[in-house]
């Protein structure tokens, strides 16, 4: 085996450090990276936050791309942009200090509107799909992953948190409502939680043709809830795809349990099937197992268990558990 050149190592590990150096030192692309802390936004909301033309933007994106401080992904005919999670190449210290000094900083108020004008869209055309779809709820949900598939394992991961007997559960986005009965049995009180009047009013409905009682009903919107909750586990049965910003939620979310509550995500794995978007109103197609364990560590919960289950329709499914710290 030749021996490296000592002389010549240096040199390309400080071409390539101040490559990133180079792409970071640059106030837009500062500013991109700082608003992808938590948060995917697609090249046209890009060009929409920060007012710049489509070949301009994506000029940014490039050099950032190749600098290894961000990331790309296709959701459908849109790709979509977020921080770069570790890469074995020996410059993440680097890049995490240039993220931790980002983040230190304000977001401008001009790009702070941009990106609220962005997320308000996201949750209005959410809204809509479900408003207007009510009555095909379950089809829909059927072309992906029914309840049937999954709900097994969601009760199974609830019996071992031991949770104390004088405990709440919130379940957020509940759909036709078949985890209430198990939540009503194990838990003192349970609270359904949708932001949709139309889905609230059906599930609601559904628990009463089937004289299922003791459960509260409340109308509101969990990445902002005007109504105090404290739970002691919250969980979100197919939702998390169809909220405007999910990390952020999480935040939420881990503000609503209680110390030694548990958060239960049953969601789809990353996938490339774009029909969903238009057939099933989802926003995201799926996550990535390592996109969620990061933005639940970013909210403050550590990582409980994990099984995934695969479909014969070729998506697979995460049931996920995390927890706040007693």
């Amino acid at each position: 085996m030749t021996k490296s050149d000592p002389n010549h190592a240096p040199e390309i590990g400080i071409s390539a450090a101040t490559a990133v150096l180079k792409a970071a030192g640059d106030e837009l692309r500062g500013q991109i990276l700082r608003i992808l802390q938590h948060d995917a936004f697609g090249v046209l909301e890009l060009c929409r936050i920060f007012g710049l033309r489509q070949p301009a933007m994506s000029h940014h994106l490039k050099i950032l791309s190749q600098a290894g401080l961000v990331t790309s992904r296709r959701e459908g005919t849109c790709i979509f942009y977020r921080r770069a999670y570790a890469r074995d190449d020996g410059l993440d210290t680097l890049r995490q200090q240039i993220f931790t000094h980002l983040d230190s900083c304000p977001i401008p108020a001009k790009t702070a509107l941009g990106m609220a004008a962005v997320h308000k869209e996201r949750a209005h055309n959410s809204q809509a799909f479900f408003r207007d779809n009510v009555d095909r709820f379950r089809e829909q949900q059927d072309l992906i992953a029914s309840y049937a598939q999954y709900g097994d394992t969601v009760v199974a991961l609830i019996d071992t948190l031991n949770l104390p007997a004088a405990s709440m559960a919130l379940e957020v986005g509940p759909g036709e409502g078949e985890l209430l009965p198990e939540l009503v049995g194990r838990f003192q009180r349970v609270t359904a939680l949708d932001n949709s009047a139309e889905m609230l009013a059906r599930v609601q409905a559904a628990c009463e043709a089937k004289s299922i009682k003791g459960i509260e009903f409340l109308l509101d919107d969990i990445c902002n809830p005007g109504t105090k909750i404290r739970a002691d586990l919250i969980t979100l049965n197919m939702v998390l795809h169809h909220l405007a910003r999910p990390a952020d939620t999480l935040k939420v979310l881990h503000g609503l349990l209680v110390e030694g509550g548990a958060l239960i995500i049953t969601d789809l794995c990353q996938h490339d099937q774009d029909w969903a978007h238009d057939a099933c109103g989802d926003l995201w197609l799926g996550f990535c197992p390592e996109e969620l364990e990061h933005w639940a560590d970013a909210a403050g919960f550590s990582a409980g268990s994990s099984q995934f289950l695969a479909q014969r329709n070729g998506f697979r499914i995460q049931v996920r558990a995390f927890m706040r710290a007693a």
